[in-house]
């Protein structure tokens, strides 16, 4: 019996170490969030990078708040509470970042989401990015892209150059819903950019398909609850502790292995090349009978008056009824009486929509579509075409955890990343 139990532990173990290997070269990382936003799981990721920061070279906090009131100086607060926490977590780990370095390396980007162009004008943000990509390095910079993509797309307009020196992980899903203008720009003209686009397999890190003491719920209560400063912040938003963590898993990417190898299996999910992102195109109202896919962009173009207004003009209203209540979308004039929404459905659904103008002579437009659950499903003429380092979720069905696709794929390793955070919780009781 004692040998069959030692034998179980060996596995146990052996199966740990070869889940997470070292990283060959410390990553350069710069991350935009949305941190201080409408969803408080960025303040869960964030609290979890400075407690392994260590593990990156990191370049830049960057606010990127395409919706909601997110600001920099919520990366600022945090960084606050790191620094009460830092003496003794330096007890234990070497190599830190200094909560002068992160505040000197923390910038502002773009409130609010882009105009149909998806760019507009430089920001403290997107000027760093360029800074960051153009600084003379063997290795590439990693931007890893927990809210919207208008900085990047900003960085890329003012400097096009820079995608040769770029790595781009992108939490998508909801937060492609919110910069679709930018992730358009960037699909349509920087195709041969290096991309992980995880519309859904991140999902699977905040999954309760794990053992009971691991999951959302009974985490903070078993291994943060007063562990420092960090731990007591951990409860003070509407989570009241639970863990979610969404863009947790691109920093769990960067910390396992080959990260210039997607296709292979890290903490952070498995991912697969594909050469077409969705772009569905409608110059008419839908029906029940139009069904899309799951996180393509939609474009719906109207006729109308033809009205003296600046390309990109703000003149629309798309109201859409989703199950979790009405959501508002700006629609943009483009001169000779063109008008155009952009969307992004995050989720398997029927949605309703009416799109409304205040300018004279405008018909109010309405209509109802089907969002599939296969991402990126069936080419059409209209879409995106990728250049050959696009990776996204995995198709296949036994590795869909619930109705997110490849969700599975970072489920897998959640027990083990959170064992092992917890023993740095355990150095802040």
């Amino acid at each position: 019996m004692k040998k069959l139990i030692f034998s179980i532990l060996f596995c146990a173990i052996s199966t740990a170490t070869i889940a997470q290997k070292p990283v060959p070269v410390k990553p350069r990382v710069l991350v935009s969030t949305d941190i201080g936003g409408t969803d408080p799981d960025d303040n869960q990721s964030m609290i979890h990078l400075l407690m392994y920061s260590e593990k990156f070279d990191l370049e830049g906090l960057v606010s990127s708040p395409s919706y909601g009131e997110g600001n920099k100086e919520e990366i600022l607060r945090t960084i606050d509470l790191y620094e009460k926490d830092l003496p003794k977590l330096q007890k234990h780990v070497k190599g830190l970042a200094t909560p002068k370095y992160l505040r000197s390396i923390t910038k502002q980007g773009r409130k609010g989401p882009a105009p149909y162009d998806g760019f507009k004008t430089s920001t403290e943000g997107s000027d760093w990015i360029i800074k960051c990509a153009q600084k003379k390095s063997k290795q590439p910079l990693w931007i890893l892209v927990w809210g919207g993509l208008d900085d990047l797309a900003q960085a890329l307009h003012d400097k096009p150059e820079i995608q040769k020196n770029i790595k781009v992980f992108f939490i998508g899903g909801p937060n492609k819903k919110w910069s679709a203008n930018s992730y358009a720009y960037i699909a349509e003209n920087f195709p041969n950019l290096w991309f992980i686009e995880s519309n859904s397999s991140y999902y699977g890190f905040f999954s309760d398909d794990v053992a009971e003491n691991l999951n959302g719920k009974n985490y903070y209560k078993n291994y943060i609850k007063q562990a420092g400063f960090l731990g007591k912040d951990y409860e003070n938003n509407r989570y009241k502790g639970r863990l979610k963590m969404g863009d947790t898993p691109s920093l769990l990417y960067m910390m396992d292995g080959d990260p210039n190898d997607p296709t292979k299996e890290s903490w952070g999910g498995s991912y697969v090349k594909f050469q077409h992102s969705p772009r569905i195109v409608f110059e008419r109202n839908t029906s029940i009978q139009d069904t899309v896919p799951v996180f393509s962009v939609m474009e719906f173009r109207f006729k109308g008056p033809v009205v003296s207004m600046p390309k990109d003009s703000v003149c629309l209203t798309m109201t859409v009824q989703a199950e979790i209540g009405e959501q508002k979308w700006d629609g943009f004039y483009q001169g000779n009486g063109n008008y155009v929404v952009r969307y992004s459905p995050k989720r398997t659904e029927k949605l309703t929509y009416k799109i409304t103008s205040s300018i004279p002579g405008f018909e109010t437009q309405d209509g109802t579509f089907f969002v599939s659950n296969l991402w990126p499903g069936k080419h059409n003429p209209t879409d995106y075409n990728l250049g050959k380092n696009w990776y996204t979720d995995r198709q296949n069905p036994e590795l869909f955890d619930g109705i997110w696709q490849g969700g599975k794929t970072v489920l897998k390793w959640r027990s083990d990343v959170l064992l092992d955070w917890a023993k740095r919780w355990e150095w802040l009781q």
